[in-house]
C-alpha cells in the first residue's frame, strides 16, 4: 500500500503535531506501507520523512521545480519527484496513492485534503481519506462539514467519505481496514 500524507511545513509549531509527524512515519515504515508526499524538509513534512527512512521505509517526494529551487525539498527520500507546478504536483501524488493521511496544516495541506475529498465524491479517488485530529487541530473544519451537510450543500452519506483519527494508532487501524465508501459515488454527487 502507497499512503499519501500531506502534512504542514511550517517548524514553528507545537511539538506534539511533530511527535505525531514522526510517529506516524515510524508506523508506516514498520508496517511496510510506502509513503509519497510533498517533499519537504522542514515541519512536519520533515519530521514524516526523516521518521520514514530513519525506520528502513521507502517514502517518495513530490515538489514542484520552484521549491526545490528555493532548497525546500528533502535530501535523503529514496525518490524526489520534480513537478512543473502545484496541479502536477497533486495529481501525480493522487496518482500514486491507496490511501490519504492529512496531518495538520496549512492552506496548503487543507487545499490538498478538500481537493481528495472532491474526487473521492466524484469517483476519481476511492481509498481512504483519513484525518489526523492531533490536539483537536481539524475541529473547526469538522464542524464545517457538519454545516455543509446540514445545509444540504453535502448529502449525509458524504460523511463516510473522511474518517477521524484521535492518535496514529487509530489511523494505522484504518489503513488496515480500507472498508469501501461508496460503489458508484457519481450516483450521490448531484445534490
Amino acid at each position: 500500500m502507497k499512503v499519501c500524507v500531506f502534512a504542514s511545513s511550517s517548524g514553528r509549531i507545537d511539538k506534539e503535531y511533530g511527535a505525531a509527524a514522526t510517529s506516524l512515519g515510524t508506523h508506516l515504515a514498520r508496517a511496510n506501507m510506502d509513503v509519497v508526499y510533498g517533499g519537504g524538509g522542514i515541519g512536519l513534512m520533515g519530521k514524516l520523512a526523516d521518521a520514514v527512512i530513519e525506520n528502513g521505509g521507502t517514502i517518495t517526494g513530490v515538489i514542484p521545480s520552484f521549491m526545490k529551487d528555493e532548497g525546500w525539498n528533502h535530501s535523503s527520500v529514496n525518490e524526489m519527484i520534480i513537478t512543473l507546478d502545484m496541479g502536477e504536483r497533486k495529481k501525480r501524488m493522487f496518482e500514486m496513492a491507496n490511501a490519504v493521511v492529512a496531518l495538520p496544516g496549512g492552506i496548503g495541506t487543507l487545499e490538498e485534503l478538500t481537493e481528495a475529498m472532491t474526487l473521492k465524491q466524484l469517483g476519481l479517488y476511492r481509498g481512504p481519506i483519513i484525518i489526523l485530529n492531533t490536539l483537536n487541530f481539524y475541529k473547526s473544519f469538522i464542524d464545517f462539514l457538519e454545516h455543509m451537510v446540514s445545509g444540504h450543500f453535502l448529502r449525509s452519506e458524504h460523511k463516510g467519505m473522511w474518517e477521524i483519527a484521535g492518535t496514529v494508532e487509530e489511523v494505522m487501524q484504518l489503513l488496515r481496514e480500507q472498508e469501501v465508501w461508496h460503489r458508484d459515488p457519481r450516483s450521490i454527487a448531484r445534490i
